[in-house]
């Protein structure tokens, strides 16, 4: 026997649990000649006689007893396939993978998307990596994250798609004990102020976007930056900071970083001194956890442009 076929175990569930051809045919939606045939055909395929054929109705033979049980359980099992995997097309079921900076992770941008996809997706499993841009974009060359929501465009998009999900001003970083951080209604300063001022900034291979926005910023406000220190992670640059090593300038969600040694101020006559969240993705057929994923954060996006 190499295969059976699984119309067959259903139809011989009906039969089974009806007792009787004509109201198994009924129940199944077909006349009883075609469905007598599928029996027999079943009996056929097993070498063995499933019922025993009574003047008003059919009974199980021993053999077909035993069939009952496992007919029932495998019939079950394959409805229970199906579903699962509809749900998994369907973004209810399955795994994302959801690779973030560790600047992007701190605006509520992030967790709104993350809280509203559980919210409607709660039976998919969520794995989530922070690292920098340049790592993020080769995980998902490798298929390690499905989704990555990162601050730098990305020179080489090949095979990836990005949507930007908004933009937020950048801000300056200065430790506490600064001169320009004494008066304590400041709250803004022209970049050119910054013109003499040792910078601090994440290395480049790790964002390059953010590293060159800077960079660009300060050279239209009239002066080339001081680049004293580069330092992997953005806590990284406020720690030296706060240590009075030098400023910096990060993205403004940044703030929710509360440290007492470093003040915040925002940057005045700073065109395009911008850091923008793009949600980074293979360009190809997604899952459907993953389309839900986009889905949400596209919503968000909508509710988060007028203040971004």
């Amino acid at each position: 026997m190499s295969s059976i076929d699984l119309r067959l175990l259903r139809y011989f569930v009906v039969v089974a649990e009806e007792g009787h051809l004509t109201k198994a045919a009924q129940r199944i939606g077909i006349q009883q000649p075609p469905l007598s045939q599928q029996i027999r055909a079943l009996e056929k395929e097993l070498g063995v006689t499933l019922f025993r054929r009574l003047p008003r109705g059919m009974e199980l033979t021993e053999s077909g007893q035993a069939l009952l049980v496992d007919a029932r359980i495998i019939l079950d099992q394959v409805n229970t396939t199906i579903e699962g995997v509809r749900r998994i097309s369907q973004g209810e079921l399955g795994r994302i993978a959801v690779g973030f900076t560790e600047s992007a992770s701190l605006h509520p941008f992030i967790p709104s998307v993350i809280r509203a996809f559980r919210q409607i997706s709660p039976g998919v499993t969520l794995a989530v990596e922070e690292s920098n841009t340049s790592d993020l974009v080769e995980a998902l060359r490798q298929d390690r994250i499905d989704v990555a929501f990162i601050r730098s465009p990305i020179g080489n998009a090949a095979g990836l798609k990005m949507e930007t999900m908004l933009v937020e001003e950048m801000i300056v970083a200065l430790p506490a004990t600064h001169a320009l951080a004494q008066n304590k209604r400041r709250k803004s300063l022209p970049l050119a102020a910054l013109a003499e001022e040792s910078f601090i900034l994440n290395r480049r291979p790790n964002s390059p976007g953010l590293y060159d926005t800077v960079i660009a910023a300060c050279r239209v406000a009239g002066f080339s930056p001081k680049v004293k220190l580069e330092a992997r992670k953005n806590l990284s640059t406020l720690s030296l900071v706060a240590a009075g090593l030098g400023i910096s300038i990060v993205p403004a969600s940044m703030r929710h970083v509360q440290l007492e040694e470093v003040v915040y101020l925002n940057v005045d006559q700073a065109p395009g001194l911008r850091a923008p969240l793009h949600l980074a993705y293979r360009d190809m057929p997604q899952s459907g956890a993953v389309e839900r994923m986009i889905i949400e954060a596209r919503k968000l996006t909508k509710l988060e442009s007028p203040r971004a």
